[in-house]
């Protein structure tokens, strides 16, 4: 059964898109905001993040300014060998997501790294993988940010 968002989810979800403070209680500031208890706003969270509503809470950082380097990846992966392929990349830590598309390059996935040997070192063990047929590294130049958020009604 799916989780039917309340009034007060959506409100709590749309001031974690952009409300969370660096406070010692940011949970209790949010609670305040909505008129309930930092403990409700803790519960009604883990409750959302059981449904899959939420994946995770976290501070994004600016990768550039601590000595990273990203990259935008899309492969060719022999469809029979998505899933492996997919749990295979999973594993390095620097590999903030990735997703399948349709198309020839159908597999995608953005790494991070604190260098550049450690990127090539990843990217060659991709690329040695028996579904991997070809990559594209997209390494960027430039960082156009935007902020998505979605606002819950």
């Amino acid at each position: 059964m799916k989780l039917e968002l309340t009034a007060l989810d959506k409100k709590l979800l749309n001031l974690l898109q952009g409300k969370v403070q660096l406070v010692p209680r940011p949970f209790q500031m949010i609670g305040q905001e909505l008129g309930i208890s930092e403990e409700q706003v803790l519960a009604r969270l883990q409750v959302l993040k059981e449904e899959g509503c939420i994946r995770k809470i976290g501070a994004f950082f600016n990768s550039d300014k601590l000595g990273y380097r990203g990259t935008l990846v899309a492969l060719k992966v022999r469809p029979e060998l998505m899933e492996e392929t997919a749990l295979f990349i999973n594993q390095f830590p620097g590999i903030t997501h990735n997703y399948q598309r349709e198309g020839a390059y159908n597999l995608w996935f953005t790494l991070i790294t604190p260098n550049e040997r450690l990127r090539q070192d990843i990217l060659e063990q991709i690329k040695a993988l028996p579904g991997v047929e070809e990559t594209m590294d997209l390494s960027a130049r430039k960082k156009y940010k935007i902020n998505v958020q979605f606002n819950l009604k």
